[in-house]
C-alpha cells in the first residue's frame, strides 16, 4: 500500500519561465516527498521566446509557442495559481497576488522574465506595445496584422531582438508593402561582431527595413513616433525592444538587487537563502552575462538540485555559465544567422537547424507521461475491474453517486412526519417552517479537482449555494466542513487561512454568515458547506412548470467533460482555467432576476437532462430542447467530440428518463455532470426574452432560452 506521507514544506515557483518549466518537468519525474509545490503565473500558458520571431513571421502558430502550465503543473503534482505577483515579503515569507489571500512559502524561486515597457518615454504606455512579456505582445501583433491594410511599423531598439522582430514583421506583411522603421539611439546591432553585423545589415536591407540610427525618441503617439530632432515617423504599431527592464516590484522584495534585478550567487540564491532567482530577472553576481535564454535553460538542473537540497537539508552546487554561446538569429524568411566567437554564417540550413532545436525543446512539455489507472492484482474480487472503470474517478460532481443508486437508497425511507418540515419531492434543499419564517437548508461537498484551495473553495461555496438560489431564497448562514490532506501544523494553518478567507469572502458577498464548521485530515482535499436561506414567500420548487413556459439556462455546460479531460491531461490549460473561473461565478443576481420563475433548479451532478427530468416529472409535463441554443463552455464540445467524458456519464444517461432525439457528443454534454452549474428556470414565455437580456447585462453572458415546456411527458431534443 502506498504510504500516505504528510506535507511539511511549501515550495513556490513565481513565474512560468523557461527555467521553471524545465524544473517542473524534472520535478514530476522525481518529486521530493513532503513538499507541496505551487506555481504562480498570470496565464495558463507560458510563451517560448525562441520561436517568437517565427510566430511573428507566420512560420508558427500560437500553439507552437505555448507551454501549457496547467498540464505541466498537474504532471509535477503542483497547484497552479493564475495571477500576477505584485510583491514578495522575504521577511514574512509571503507572496502577494491581488484578489486572493497571501501565499506563504518556505522556499521560493522567481523566474518572471523582463519587460521592455518604457514608462519614461512619453506616450509609450498608451500607444506602444512592449515586446516583453511575450504573450501580450503576440496577441496585440496578431490583431494588428490581421487588420492592417497599409501597415507602418516602428521598432524602438536596434539590438538583435529589435532586428529580429523588424525582419519577421516585414516578412509577415510583405504582400501589403509594409513600411518598417528600426530606430536606435546609437549604432544598430553594435553588440554583434563585425562579420555577423554585416550579414544582419544585409538581411535587414533585403527585408526592406529602414534603419534610423543615432536617434532619440521624444514621444509616441497613436499613429507616429516623434524624434527629438523634429522628424515624424508614421507608425500604426509601435513596439519597444530597447533592452531589458526588471519588473518594478522586484526591488521591494527585501534582498540585494543590481539595477533592479535580483542579485544571485553561484547557487542561484539571493541574499536570502530561501529565495532563488533565475532567468532574465536575475543578475549573476559571480559571472555577469547578457540576458539570453540559453543561460536560463542551463540553470534548470542546478536550480532543481539546489531547491531539493535546501528543502531536504542537503548540499548545494554552483552554476557555472559558459563564457559565450551560439546565437541563432531569425532573418524573417526561413533563414537564420549563426554567430559564436566572432564567426558567423547565414542561410536556410541554419533556420532548419534552429527550428529543430526549438521544436525539440517544446516537445519536452508536450510529451508528458499520462496518468492511468493502477495496476490490478492478478487475483482479485469479481467485479473489481468493472467498478474501477477505464479512467480515474472524476472530482467534483463527476464523483457523485449515480441518480439510480441514490433513488434506490431513498425509496424505502418513511415519509417526513414533523409538522415543521415540508416535504419537497425531488428538490435538493429542505424547507423548514418556524412560525412565519420559511427557511431552506442544503448541504454539499466536493472532492478537489484543482489543487488550488482558493479556487476550490470558491467553487464549492458557489456550488452549495446553488440549491438556495434555485429556490429563490436569500442565503443566511453556513457551516464549513473540511478534509485536509495530511500535512504539518504550519501547512494546515496556511491552508486553512486561504480556505476560510475565501469562504468568508464568497459567503459574505452572497449575504450569508459562517457560523461554524468541522475539520479533519484524510487522503485528499474535500470542501463542503451546509447552507441555509430565508424565503419571504413560497420557495420556487421543481413542481411548478407549465406547458408553454420558456426554459432559461444561466450558465454554459461542459464542466464535467473539461475536468475529466484535465485529469487525463487532454484538456488545453486555457480551457481548464476558463472552466474553473466559470464554475466560481455566483448566481445571486441570476436568482433575483428569475424570482418569478414557475419552477427552478440548479444544474449540477445529474446534468441538464437529469435535472430537467426531475422538473418535468414533478410538474407532470414534458419539454422540448433546441440543441443549437444550449450554451457550452469554451472547448467542451471539441473535447466531447474527441471522446472525453465524465465517469458519471453512463449513470446520468440511465437516470434521466425518456429522452428522444439525436445522439452524439452534443447530446452527451446535456448529460454531463456540472459543478456549480447554472440555474434552469421554467418561466412565462412572454417575459423570458427580456429577462435573458437582464441576465446578460448582469454578467451572465451565455444565458439563453434553450427550450420550452410541453404538455406531453418526456423530453424531446431538436
Amino acid at each position: 500500500m502506498k504510504a500516505d506521507l504528510p506535507l511539511t514544506r511549501d515550495l513556490v515557483f513565481v513565474g512560468g519561465g523557461h527555467t521553471h518549466a524545465l524544473v517542473l518537468r524534472m520535478w514530476g519525474m522525481r518529486p521530493l516527498a513532503g513538499v507541496r509545490v505551487t506555481v504562480i503565473d498570470p496565464g495558463p500558458t507560458a510563451t517560448y521566446s525562441g520561436m517568437l520571431p517565427g510566430l511573428i513571421a507566420g512560420h508558427y502558430t500560437r500553439d507552437d509557442l505555448d507551454i501549457d502550465l496547467v498540464r505541466l503543473a498537474q504532471f509535477a503534482g503542483a497547484r497552479l495559481i493564475q495571477g500576477a505577483v505584485t510583491g514578495i515579503d522575504a521577511g514574512a515569507r509571503v507572496i502577494t497576488v491581488p484578489g486572493r489571500p497571501a501565499i506563504a512559502y518556505d522556499v521560493v524561486s522567481v523566474d518572471v522574465g523582463i519587460t521592455s515597457a518604457m514608462p519614461a518615454l512619453s506616450g509609450f504606455a498608451d500607444h506602444g506595445v512592449p515586446a516583453k512579456p511575450l504573450g501580450p505582445f503576440a496577441s496585440r501583433w496578431d490583431a494588428f496584422q490581421n487588420a492592417a491594410t497599409e501597415p507602418h511599423v516602428a521598432i524602438i531598439g536596434g539590438g538583435v531582438a529589435g532586428a529580429e522582430l523588424s525582419m519577421a514583421m516585414a516578412h509577415r506583411l510583405r504582400d501589403r508593402r509594409p513600411v518598417i522603421h528600426l530606430i536606435d539611439r546609437g549604432t544598430v546591432l553594435s553588440a554583434l561582431g563585425q562579420t555577423a553585423r554585416q550579414k544582419m545589415l544585409a538581411a535587414l536591407a533585403a527585408n526592406g527595413v529602414t534603419l534610423i540610427p543615432d536617434a532619440d525618441v521624444a514621444e509616441v503617439t497613436a499613429d507616429a513616433v516623434l524624434l527629438a530632432d523634429g522628424r515624424r515617423i508614421r507608425s500604426d504599431f509601435t513596439t519597444g525592444a530597447a533592452g531589458a527592464r526588471p519588473h518594478d516590484w522586484l526591488a521591494q522584495i527585501g534582498v540585494a538587487t543590481q539595477d533592479g534585478f535580483v542579485a544571485v550567487g553561484p547557487t542561484l540564491q539571493s541574499t536570502d537563502p530561501t529565495l532563488f532567482a533565475v532567468g532574465d530577472c536575475a543578475h549573476m553576481t559571480h559571472a555577469p552575462r547578457p540576458k539570453a535564454g540559453v543561460y536560463a535553460v542551463r540553470q534548470a538542473p542546478v536550480l532543481l538540485d539546489n531547491l531539493r537540497a535546501v528543502l531536504s537539508g542537503g548540499d548545494l552546487r554552483p552554476y557555472r555559465p559558459q563564457k559565450d554561446y551560439l546565437k541563432l538569429i531569425s532573418l524573417g524568411q526561413k533563414s537564420a544567422l549563426a554567430e559564436r566567437f566572432g564567426t558567423a554564417f547565414a542561410g536556410p540550413l541554419l533556420w532548419r537547424w534552429k527550428d529543430r532545436i526549438d521544436r525539440a525543446f517544446m516537445r519536452r512539455f508536450a510529451d508528458l507521461p499520462m496518468m492511468g489507472q493502477p495496476d490490478l492484482p492478478l487475483t482479485r474480487a469479481l467485479g473489481l475491474a468493472e467498478a474501477l472503470g477505464d479512467k480515474p474517478m472524476c472530482g467534483g460532481c463527476g464523483a457523485k453517486v449515480g441518480r439510480g443508486a441514490l433513488r434506490s437508497a431513498l425509496h424505502d425511507l418513511p415519509p417526513v412526519t414533523r409538522p415543521d418540515v415540508v416535504s419537497l419531492p425531488g428538490d435538493d434543499a429542505g424547507l423548514l417552517r418556524m412560525g412565519e419564517v420559511r427557511q431552506v437548508v442544503s448541504t454539499d461537498h466536493l472532492r478537489a479537482f484543482t489543487a488550488d484551495p482558493v479556487a476550490m473553495t470558491r467553487i464549492a461555496a458557489t456550488h452549495a449555494l446553488g440549491d438556495i438560489w434555485a429556490m429563490g431564497a436569500a442565503p443566511q448562514a453556513a457551516t464549513v466542513n473540511l478534509i485536509l490532506p495530511r500535512m504539518s501544523a504550519d501547512l494546515q494553518a496556511r491552508t486553512l487561512r486561504e480556505i476560510m478567507a475565501t469562504a468568508h469572502a464568497v459567503l459574505t458577498e452572497a449575504g450569508a454568515a459562517i457560523v461554524g464548521g468541522h475539520t479533519s485530515l484524510g487522503a485528499e482535499l474535500t470542501i463542503g458547506f451546509t447552507v441555509t436561506g430565508l424565503c419571504d414567500r413560497d420557495p420556487i420548487t421543481l413542481s411548478g412548470a407549465r406547458p408553454g413556459d420558456a426554459l432559461v439556462l444561466t450558465k454554459p455546460l461542459g464542466s464535467g467533460v473539461v475536468m475529466a479531460a484535465a485529469m487525463a491531461e487532454a484538456a488545453p490549460g486555457a480551457v481548464v482555467m476558463h472552466t474553473l473561473t466559470a464554475m466560481g461565478r455566483g448566481q445571486a443576481e441570476a436568482s433575483r432576476i428569475l424570482c418569478n420563475a414557475h419552477a427552478m433548479t440548479d444544474v449540477t451532478g445529474f446534468g441538464l437532462l437529469g435535472h430537467l427530468s426531475g422538473m418535468v416529472e414533478a410538474s407532470g409535463v414534458g419539454a422540448r430542447l433546441t440543441l443549437a441554443h444550449v450554451p457550452l463552455l469554451n472547448g467542451a464540445l471539441a473535447l466531447a467530440q474527441a471522446g472525453q467524458h465524465s465517469t458519471l456519464l453512463a449513470d446520468n444517461i440511465a437516470g434521466s428518463g425518456p429522452v428522444t432525439g439525436p445522439a452524439g457528443p452534443m447530446t452527451d454534454l446535456l448529460y454531463d455532470p456540472q459543478t456549480a452549474g447554472g440555474l434552469l428556470a421554467a418561466m412565462d414565455a412572454a417575459e423570458a426574452e427580456h429577462l435573458v437580456q437582464s441576465l446578460i447585462a448582469a454578467g451572465y453572458a451565455e444565458a439563453a432560452i434553450i427550450g420550452v415546456i410541453t404538455a406531453v411527458p418526456g423530453i424531446v431534443l431538436d
